[in-house]
């Protein structure tokens, strides 16, 4: 080996190294490179006499520097990341929304109740009470309002899930053409091109910004799975994702997977990455705010619209509703959609709200699962809590928190036809004002009771209240006892002398002085006394087996003669004690009453919402902190391995300068040699 090859072959290897160097400089912004590195070995050695003298050098290697375990890190910190980050999103958006005076539901309801202490305390004044029909819209409205923006939400979430899906399916294609071209390079040459194998771990790492994936090689072939194990990659083959409406619910898209034209859903398993953020952000905070919005404005409309019921007008008649009805024909079909798969031309169900305190805020699948009898469904609660099986031909229609079933009757149901039932999703869209009379506001209680002038004892009594409350949804039998009520009263409960055992009789006539009922009392003591009136039509005749109740309590010592008089109170104008109770809704116990709760008011419902909302969008702000955290380190920690670290490369650049120029003295050496040799000739 003469001394002008050794020094050619010193001068390429640092040529070499200096392009690889080179390179490593040019992509140091570039995203996933690995930097590289150059080896070199000795060249063999030639024998003179007895000693070896070596014969230069030669480039053996381009190296890739990567870690396999920190990369595999990085990558499942980016689904991580991406995951939260999605999360907190959405969700730092719905907390503004309820949170913020102006568009959220504490301020407008707690106008609204002021209103009522306005209108109750002067139940005569007609501004007032106009007032208190003006802030009922207004308080609809933001129901609606908030509504509209939680259902954009979903909306949205469902374009970026179509988006998302493309994402996925255009780097799945690229990890697969990747793997093609590896496959193909490694066959011809034994190694593949280090840019091929950053460009597949760029692409994995994208992926993860989408999706949680899982990556196996082998063969330097990757096959890449979900975080659940359903392929998307197999080598140079992949299979597609799509969003598409859930076959339970047409207006939440989910994620589908397509394996040799089957497809397979997978909303349910996907986690990662910023589709499995909005998916479990959708169903663990979304879908639960919609649905306790919804109960919320159901039990709005509900407790006040019954309450009013049970109250006279400023015309002296009952009461009627201030909000729509709850269980007008458009709600009540609207809460429940059958599966994709029922059979061809069943029908749907229908969903009455029975009692709106006990309403949950839960879905509901409901199955036709009894072959023998059609009318009989098992009922399952998205908790995972067996309802049990439901008779739809019951009377009366069984009772399922709070709300109950029915066939719609616009087709027959098949063995295994199901429906996803949601009482309360679209109670706060459903909401709305259908009083526009402020006189027809049931301020006043629908009974009254007088003392007589002449009584003399010191006796007295409470206002008259109906012992059962009237069922505004009882149709014929309601306006019956209505009209019950004002036929069949005054009724006058008249007391007699005091016994020497310390008790007091009464009696109880009613308007043609016929008794109708007697009993005692202990004077000096609270006596509540329940009176049963025999109901009578309008002509004064009685009516068979109709009756009603009402409660009063005596305290005090009536005098022998004392008497009081209760009557229909057609002419209280005056009278707010409806009112009253109407305000007294602030603070009642009236939503999540099921499962055994003691349940909550309104004004507390609505807290409860705001802070629950708020306290997941606190943990999703902890959340992307820490994964934001725990990415910075692992991505650290592969650049510490992998990345281009310029001050490194340019102490090398210098060393590989120093490098050729010594190899270029050799062969300048060699020259000088070689023509002092020729010079001599």
């Amino acid at each position: 080996m003469s001394l002008l090859n050794i020094g050619m072959s010193g001068l390429n290897a640092a040529q070499g190294s200096l392009s690889v160097l080179s390179n490593n400089i040019a992509n140091a912004n570039t995203a996933g490179y690995s930097r590289q590195q150059t080896t070199q070995n000795a060249s063999a050695s030639n024998q003179y006499g007895g000693v070896f003298i070596g014969s230069g050098t030669t480039l053996a290697d381009v190296r890739r520097v990567y870690n396999e375990y920190l990369d595999t890190a990085y990558q499942n910190s980016t689904a991580l990341n991406n995951d939260a980050k999605a999360y907190q999103d959405q969700i730092g958006a719905v907390d503004k929304v309820l949170s913020d005076k102006s568009t959220g539901l504490s301020s407008v309801l707690s106008s609204f109740f002021a209103t009522l202490q306005t209108a109750s305390s002067n139940p005569n004044d007609l501004s007032a009470r106009q007032l208190l029909v003006s802030n009922a819209q207004t308080l609809s409205n933001r129901f609606n309002s908030i509504s509209t923006q939680l259902t954009q939400q979903k909306e949205t979430i469902n374009s970026q899930l179509s988006t998302m899906s493309d994402q996925v399916n255009q780097l799945t294609s690229s990890i697969a053409a990747l793997n093609k071209q590896i496959f193909q390079v490694q066959g011809a040459s034994g190694n593949a091109p280090a840019n091929l194998l950053d460009s597949r771990n760029e692409a994995v790492r994208s992926l993860n910004e989408l999706i949680g994936v899982t990556v196996t090689e082998k063969n330097g072939q990757f096959s890449v799975t979900t975080g659940s194990g359903q392929s998307l990659v197999e080598g140079g083959v992949t299979n597609t994702v799509s969003a598409v409406p859930s076959s339970t619910d047409n207006s939440q898209y989910t994620i589908q997977l397509n394996v040799s034209g089957t497809a397979m859903d997978l909303g349910s398993v996907v986690s990662g990455g910023s589709i499995g953020g909005l998916l479990r952000y959708r169903n663990d905070a979304l879908m639960p705010a919609i649905n306790d919005l919804g109960r919320i404005a159901i039990a709005t409309a509900d407790t006040f619209n019954n309450q009013l019921g049970q109250g006279l007008d400023l015309n002296g008649d009952f009461g009627v509703s201030l909000f729509k009805d709850v269980n007008s024909a458009v709600a009540i079909a609207s809460r429940s959609q059958g599966t994709a798969g029922n059979s061809a031309g069943s029908g749907n169900l229908n969903v009455s709200i029975s009692d709106s305190s006990k309403l949950s805020t839960f879905d509901y699948k409901v199955t036709f699962s009894d072959s023998a009898d059609l009318n009989k469904v098992t009922v399952l609660r998205s908790d995972g809590k067996a309802m049990g099986v439901v008779d739809l031909s019951a009377t009366p229609p069984t009772q399922i928190d709070g709300f109950t079933l029915s066939l719609d009757g616009k087709g027959p149901m098949a063995l295994g036809d199901s429906f996803k039932v949601s009482p309360t999703a679209t109670g706060a869209s459903g909401i709305g004002v259908a009083l526009t009379d402020a006189n027809k506001l049931a301020f006043a209680a629908p009974l009254a009771g007088t003392s007589s002038s002449t009584n003399s004892g010191t006796g007295t009594f409470t206002q008259p209240v109906l012992t059962a409350p009237l069922d505004i949804h009882g149709g014929a039998d309601t306006a019956q006892l209505r009209a019950g009520i004002e036929n069949s009263m005054p009724v006058k409960m008249v007391f007699g002398k005091a016994a020497a055992d310390g008790t007091q009789p009464y009696t109880l006539n009613d308007a043609q002085g016929n008794s109708i009922g007697t009993g005692i009392i202990i004077p000096g003591q609270g006596n509540k006394i329940t009176v049963d009136v025999p109901m009578r039509d309008a002509a004064g005749a009685a009516i068979p087996g109709k009756s009603f109740k009402f409660d009063t309590t005596v305290n005090g010592s009536p005098a022998e003669g004392d008497s009081t008089t209760f009557a229909f109170n057609s002419g209280g104008k005056s009278d707010g004690r409806n009112a009253q109770a109407l305000l007294d809704l602030q603070t009642k116990a009236s939503v999540g009453m099921g499962d055994g709760n003691t349940g909550v008011s309104l004004v507390a419902a609505n807290s409860r919402l705001v802070s629950q909302v708020g306290s997941k969008a606190s943990q999703a702000g902890v959340d992307t902190t820490a994964t934001g955290a725990l990415l910075s380190a692992n991505k650290e920690a592969r650049n510490s391995v992998s990345g281009v670290n310029l001050d490194d490369e340019a102490g090398d650049m210098i060393r590989f300068q120093q490098y050729y120029t010594a190899s270029s003295q050799i062969i300048k050496v060699a020259q000088e040699t070689f023509t002092t040799l020729i010079n001599a000739i």
